[in-house]
Parts: structure tokens; sequence; C-alpha cells
């Protein structure tokens, strides 16, 4: 998952950053509403954290001019006020939900978890295809009860393609959905993830299918005889 950060105090928007990253989603930073209207043109997130405490345009107006434009991704809205006023404001602007700081990073991944479920139109913090669950809370993969070792971006990468299951995800997006502007991932390096997934999954009945032009699939298979998942619908 790819979230902008517009935050214009640098060791706070740092520590946020670091903290995102370490939980396994690519995070770009910008410093001013202005930057972020910019990048927001010819960018896709799958959400946005704002400070409402911005320079020259502020985090609420960032917000409704957002809205006003058309853009639908969930917006987490970060603040140091605490007055019921700016709370109201900020989710009448168009915000999904509001944090006021100082907070707790557990308590802004809990948030944002389940800011993009709703925007997925997920109810539960486990994802699940056949035989396959993924714990995004706990960042637990398991297939037939098994545990399965996910590096950063093979999580990444399935996750994605939980989330668009059963229909196709756009390796475009999947690309970008793997990094920030500080690092680079080209095309053909997604297909080394996609087979190692295709090595965990096989044996479980799940297939990662390519489709030609545009991206990549998980459909359900007979696994193979006398290993998990054998003989699975």
């Amino acid at each position: 998952m790819r979230l902008l950060l517009v935050e214009d105090d640098v060791m706070v928007a740092s520590g946020i950053k670091l903290g995102l990253s370490d939980a396994g989603y690519a995070v770009d930073w910008v410093g001013s509403a202005e930057r972020a209207e910019e990048v927001l043109q010819g960018e896709t997130f799958d959400a946005a954290i704002i400070d409402i405490g911005l320079p020259r345009i502020d985090g609420l107006e960032l917000t409704r001019r957002l809205r006003r434009g058309g853009l639908a991704m969930p917006v987490l809205i970060l603040t140091a006020r605490d007055a019921l006023q700016d709370r109201v404001q900020g989710l009448d602007l168009g915000a999904d939900d509001y944090m006021v700081k100082p907070f707790e990073l557990p308590e802004l991944l809990a948030r944002l978890r389940a800011l993009l479920r709703r925007s997925q139109a997920a109810t539960s913090a486990t994802l699940s295809f056949g035989a396959l669950e993924l714990d995004t809370a706990n960042r637990e993969a398991r297939a037939n009860g098994q545990l399965i070792e996910l590096g950063p971006r093979e999580w990444t990468v399935m996750e994605y393609l939980l989330i668009h299951a059963p229909k196709p995800a756009s390796k475009d997006k999947l690309l970008q959905a793997m990094t920030g502007w500080d690092k680079e991932i080209t095309p053909n390096a997604i297909e080394v993830y996609i087979s190692r997934l295709r090595g965990k999954l096989e044996p479980h009945g799940i297939a990662v299918r390519s489709i030609r032009g545009f991206g990549y699939r998980l459909e359900l298979v007979e696994a193979a005889p006398g290993l998990p998942g054998a003989g699975a619908e």
C-alpha cells in the first residue's frame, strides 16, 4: 500500500515515515499542501495522512480541495488542536478520520488499516482466498493452517492481489504500491516476487496467473496430490 504523508515538521514526518515503512507501507512525504496537490495530479496513493497545521494552505483546506477535485482516497487528519469544532470541521470537509498529536504509532497503524479496509469494501482485518488467510493486523499469512513466511515486498504483493481478488490487479498499480520516490523497483523485479509467491501458494491450491499486458490474478486450482490443499475445489 502506498501512502502520502503531508507534514511540514521534518522530525515528526521522519518518525511517522519510519514507523509506517517498518510496517510495510510505501510512504512518500511532502511538506506543503501545494506540493501535495502537485503530486496528486499525476500519481496514485491508497491513502493520505495530512497535518492540519501546514504553512500557507492548511490541511483542512487541502482536504476540501482534494474532495472537490473528486479524489476519493481515504484521508486521515493529524492535528495538535483538540477542539471539537476543529474535529467536526475536518470530518465535514471530507476527512475520514483524525488523530490528535501526540499519538502512539500502533493506534495510527490500526486506524489506517480500518480506513484501507473500508475503502476496499472489506470489513475484516483478515483477507482470505481459498485456503489462504492474510491477517493484516498481526501481519501473518496462513494457508490450510500453516504459517507462510513472507518478506516485506512479498507481503505487499500478496495483500494487493488479495484485495483485488478475484479481479486482476494492474502491474503498474502494484509497482506503485511497492515503492516510493526514494526507492526504485523495476517491472522485471515484480516477476521475482510473483515467482516466489507462486512457489508458496501453488501447494495450497492457489495460482497467480499472469494477465498479458495488464497484471496478475489469483485463481483457485487443484493442489498437487499429497500436498496441503490437494483435492480442494
